[in-house]
Parts: structure tokens; sequence; C-alpha cells
């Protein structure tokens, strides 16, 4: 009889924050991180960078 693999831990969120939590803990540099989650997931951390892009130009947009 064959063993069956255990499921990944996980809290019944979504792949997203399991993703989050994988790549974020622990001692690394920030950038490291950072760099590791953008190699995993491209296109979230894409969308991310818009959002903040876009933060940031409605911020300066205001102060006009």
């Amino acid at each position: 009889m064959t063993e069956a693999t255990a499921a990944p831990k996980t809290d019944g969120k979504t792949g997203l924050s399991d993703a989050f939590r994988d790549h974020f803990s622990g001692d690394a540099p920030m950038t490291q991180k950072a760099t590791n989650f953008a190699k995993a997931r491209p296109w979230t951390s894409v969308a991310f960078a818009g959002v903040a892009v876009m933060a940031v130009l409605n911020t300066l947009r205001a102060r006009g």
C-alpha cells in the first residue's frame, strides 16, 4: 500500500495569501523576499506595482 502525501498546510484562504506567507516569512532581507515573490507570481507583482504607481500619481496630482 502506498502512502498518501499530506496536503500543504494552509488555513483555507486563497493561494495568494499562502504565497505571501511563504515568501515574506523568515529572516531574509526584504528585497530578496520581494524578488522571490515576483519570480513566483509575476502577474500579481505587476498588478501591485501598478496600484502603487497610481497611488503615487494621485498623491502628486492632489498637491498641485
